[in-house]
């Protein structure tokens, strides 16, 4: 039996939080496994389906300002030693950024995220309905593959001891807070920004900046099998501004959701939002919740864990 979902307060802001015990999940994850895993996507259009009805012709919920706030990333330890990269690459893999593959309502999923910065060493970023769908149970086998490429895991499996979300996200499944936090277990003695790296973070930030993506698209044309990147500047959603989101020319598929944002034109930047929507299977815009207190307040809490 899983210890229920509880809800902390981190600086007057509620986070929804899960104990994870998925140990066995790197071995639940086996080649077929992941190879058949549904995209994400699937959990997005349904919790925008939802945001819409619930938000009809309301304003978004405006957050009080909060001071911009900046944390800085790490370099992964030059001396880790961690599985060899015996691969065929087609495109250079970012060590930080991985696939995420999870079991959500008795489906296998899968997404994209980020190794990010975290006193713990161990936090990576996604998206909510990565981890949550957004109201409902929080995901189980949750594991973090960084620098996956073409079926391998050259820094290995790492598991979930804890996910983290805003309670608007897994309460109402309120798409203006679509990130979550999962934290992770050692992997062979080892933390994961030890092994990895971890990128700096950033709240608050002015809108309307210019960033690259990445993410791992799996639904077609992509097979989600490589990392895949968009560049772009960020303008807000002109369909749902309840969600107060912003997005970027990108025609990146499911499977992506939950891959990193970065301030800038590179992977070396402040990351500052996830993937988290796209309007249809042709679409050419990806959309991202704007990081501000109250995502800010969620990572606080799951990098302090």
């Amino acid at each position: 039996m899983r210890p229920p979902a509880k809800d902390i307060d981190s600086s007057g802001v509620a986070v929804s939080s899960h104990v994870a015990s998925d140990n066995g999940a790197a071995d639940y994850w086996t080649p077929e496994r992941m190879k058949n895993a549904k995209s994400g996507d699937i959990l997005a259009n349904k919790a925008l389906d939802r945001g819409r009805l619930l938000n009809l012709g309301k304003a978004p919920v405006t957050e009080a300002p909060g001071a911009l706030k900046s944390i800085e990333g790490q370099q992964a330890s030059t001396d880790s030693k961690t599985i060899d990269r015996k691969v065929n690459q087609s495109e250079t893999p970012v060590k930080h950024i991985g696939k995420i593959f999870f079991t959500l309502g008795g489906s296998n999923y899968v997404c994209s995220g980020n190794s990010v910065t975290a006193a713990n060493k161990s936090t990576v970023s996604t998206a909510g309905h990565c981890v949550n769908e957004g109201p409902g149970a929080y995901a189980t086998n949750f594991v973090f593959v960084p620098a996956y490429l073409n079926g391998s895991a050259p820094y290995g499996k790492w598991t979930a001891r804890a996910l983290y979300s805003p309670t608007q996200w897994a309460s109402n499944g309120t798409m203006q807070y679509d990130t979550a936090f999962a934290v992770m277990n050692t992997l062979n003695g080892q933390r994961l920004a030890d092994v990895v790296g971890s990128s700096g973070v950033q709240f608050n930030a002015a809108r309307g900046l210019s960033y690259k993506s990445f993410g791992y698209p799996a639904a077609a044309p992509f097979n989600g099998e490589s990392l895949k990147s968009c560049s772009g500047t960020a303008t807000n959603d002109p369909y749902n501004p309840q969600f107060a989101t912003q997005g970027i020319p990108c025609n990146m598929t499911g499977g992506s959701s939950g891959g990193p944002w970065f301030i800038g034109n590179s992977s070396g930047g402040y990351q500052n939002s996830v993937n988290s929507y796209g309007y249809g299977s042709n679409s050419n815009t990806m959309y991202g919740p704007y990081w501000g207190s109250v995502i800010q307040s969620t990572y606080t809490t799951a990098a302090a864990s």
